[in-house]
């Protein structure tokens, strides 16, 4: 970590107000955490619009694992790409609906495809694919 570098901010109440309430629900201890974890966001956040070279991500699926086949072709695409799914958990939610969440990492293309690859398949009643950082270029 760097040298710490003391800077001031201006904010009109009606904002500081808001911002204040949100670092004391958020716990954190002074403004200074809290704006520490808006930049870093920020910064994460640009850097994987455009994103290429390593990244992780999540990948949050409900499906219905009675749909024909669904199960076993969500599966078959996992195994094909065993070596960017870091982990997976399987939850069964009731008798029809199951939530499957996949660690992923990897090249950002890479994990970003196979995530499409799977929320498309039909059967896949929703999908949310998260990209985040490694954290090698966080300070």
């Amino acid at each position: 970590m760097g040298k710490t570098t003391r800077f001031g901010v201006s904010l009109d109440q009606d904002l500081l107000e808001p911002f204040d309430a949100l670092c004391e629900r958020k716990g954190y201890t002074n403004r200074s955490e809290a704006l520490r974890d808006l930049i870093r966001k920020a910064m994460v956040e640009e850097a994987n619009e455009a994103a290429t070279g390593p990244s992780a991500g999540t990948l949050t699926m409900i499906y219905d694992h009675h749909k024909s086949d669904l199960a076993q072709k969500l599966m078959d695409i996992q195994h094909d790409f065993h070596d960017m799914i870091v982990a997976t958990l399987h939850v069964h939610l009731d008798h029809h609906n199951c939530l499957e969440v996949l660690v992923l990492k990897g090249e950002s293309r890479e994990i970003r495809d196979l995530s499409n690859k799977l929320v498309s398949c039909r059967g896949v009643k929703y999908g949310t694919f998260s990209l985040t950082t490694t954290g090698q270029d966080l300070v």
